[in-house]
């Protein structure tokens, strides 16, 4: 197992855990598959963390069991004190895909959340906290623009937005930038840990790239094959800010490595 703790932990008292997994299954019972199996997690509060695994490894189903949209077979999921059992108000969830609705511009996307749950006087008492989230991605001036006139990063930042506009305990993220091309890419993963830094904020990120996982995250858990559990918890003790030239650095190239070689342990002891 490699070495290593977190930099900002060193000399210092551990960060409350906020987000606790304990022995957390999951069987499909028609099917006969076992997707999840003994799963045990703690996310600290203000870290980043990432979830890498095979296709099928049950990356995706671990994330809705977090986000409360389907129920573990076994285990608990205790966020802030409290059972997740359904959709919370202080989960924060980004997809794939932006997903924002074309009839509303830029703004009216970000508070539709807020409208949604609170009504329509509650969202215009948030449009000061929707500017300062548009400031804060780099989007002001295209408050009044409709998802069309945006790029895909832009429409990605946007989302981010919405994400946290209702001031969530914890990110969880399903790949959002994998449909971006490598440069913008880059770019929004960037944007994403300068956003986490300055919130303070508790994410989780599915992900199939193994240097996206080690570029953002403070710890990384590798999945092995079905069904899936976590093989081990990979804790990258690189400095931040991170910055894209950390990419060659040896470091950050050890735990590539090793994090491939976790992967591949993990796929040769797959059982159904």
């Amino acid at each position: 197992m490699m070495a290593a703790h977190l930099a900002k932990e060193e000399g210092a008292p551990l960060a409350p855990s906020i987000y606790s997994l304990r022995g957390v299954g999951k069987v499909y019972a028609r099917r006969s598959l076992v997707a999840l199996e003994n799963v045990n997690l703690d996310l600290r509060k203000g870290n980043f963390y990432s979830v890498i695994g095979s296709s099928g490894c049950g990356k995706s189903t671990l994330l809705k069991i977090m986000a409360g949209l389907t129920s573990p077979t076994s285990g608990s999921v205790v966020l802030t004190g409290k059972p997740v059992v359904g959709p919370r108000r202080d989960i924060g969830m980004m997809f794939q895909q932006a997903t924002l609705f074309p009839w509303l511009t830029t703004i009216d996307n970000i508070l539709l959340p807020i409208r949604i749950r609170d009504g329509k006087v509650a969202a215009r008492a948030k449009v000061g906290d929707a500017q300062a989230l548009l400031d804060l991605v780099g989007l002001n001036g295209f408050e009044k623009a409709y998802p069309s006139e945006l790029s895909g990063g832009m429409a990605q930042r946007a989302a981010i937005c919405r994400m946290l506009i209702t001031e969530p305990a914890v990110l969880l993220l399903d790949e959002p930038f994998s449909a971006l091309d490598e440069l913008v890419r880059d770019f929004m993963n960037m944007e994403l840990q300068r956003i986490c830094m300055e919130r303070d904020a508790t994410a989780f990120l599915v992900t199939h790239s193994i240097a996206e996982a080690v570029i953002l995250s403070d710890t990384v858990f590798v999945m092995g094959a079905r069904p899936g559990r976590v093989i081990e918890a990979v804790h990258i003790d690189l400095p931040r800010p991170r910055t894209l030239d950390m990419v060659t650095s040896p470091a950050f190239g050890r735990y590539v490595i090793h994090i491939r070689d976790l992967l591949s342990q993990g796929a040769s002891h797959e059982h159904v």
